[in-house]
């Protein structure tokens, strides 16, 4: 479902809200972790999820509508990297399940696409075929060490790890898809930006504070 909405909004020109759903999506992890793992929150984390939950209502305010692309990418990453948590097998075999689970819809779907004449992968331009097969590459080996990551660290830090990919998206948003940047925007965007950086601070500290 994460991935469906991400391609959609890449190709849909909502390439901006896509930045804003994983943007959010540590802020929520950082949530989940307190609600269902147990790990205490500081008042700089609480701080930094009211900052996010004022960018969202700042988005809401000003299009008229709930921002549906970005909270939709933010609860589905964020459930999934819960469920990798607690998921009570390794990362690989997890990864493996992931797999598995998706084999037949993704099988019947490549039917439907030759059926209805839509279909690119080897159809004789190598490039198409090449480059879809690319894209499965690019797509699990980042999951894979992300599966095994998940299981050694915290929910949390994990969280904060998240912001690197959504900086890229958004930097492609604005430089190479001329996607507007509008006034709700400017205010929205670094509000999170201050979010993500209060809780690296708060993070940070707690390192510090750490026994050996």
């Amino acid at each position: 479902v994460n991935w469906g909405i991400y391609i959609w909004a890449v190709n849909s020109g909502h390439a901006l809200d896509a930045a804003l759903g994983y943007y959010i999506n540590p802020l929520f992890s950082i949530l989940l972790g307190a609600l269902l793992l147990g790990e205490r929150l500081s008042r700089l984390q609480l701080a930094a999820i009211g900052l996010a939950a004022v960018a969202v209502a700042i988005l809401t305010l000003d299009s008229g509508r709930f921002p549906w692309v970005a909270l939709s990418l933010t609860l589905t990453f964020g459930l999934y990297a819960l469920a990798k948590k607690r998921l009570p097998i390794g990362p690989n075999q997890g990864f493996l399940l992931e797999v598995l689970i998706l084999l037949a819809p993704a099988l019947a779907y490549l039917v439907y696409l030759i059926m209805t004449g839509q279909n690119h992968f080897g159809q004789g331009v190598p490039f198409n075929t090449w480059m879809l097969v690319g894209c499965g590459v690019v797509t699990a080996v980042p999951l894979i060490f992300y599966a095994n990551g998940a299981k050694r660290l915290r929910l949390s830090t994990i969280g904060i790890l998240q912001y690197i990919a959504p900086t890229m998206i958004f930097l492609c948003a604005v430089l190479v898809f001329d996607e507007p940047f509008g006034r709700a925007r400017m205010i929205a965007f670094p509000l999170i930006w201050g979010a993500l950086v209060i809780y690296s601070i708060s993070l940070f500290r707690q390192m510090r504070h750490k026994p050996a």
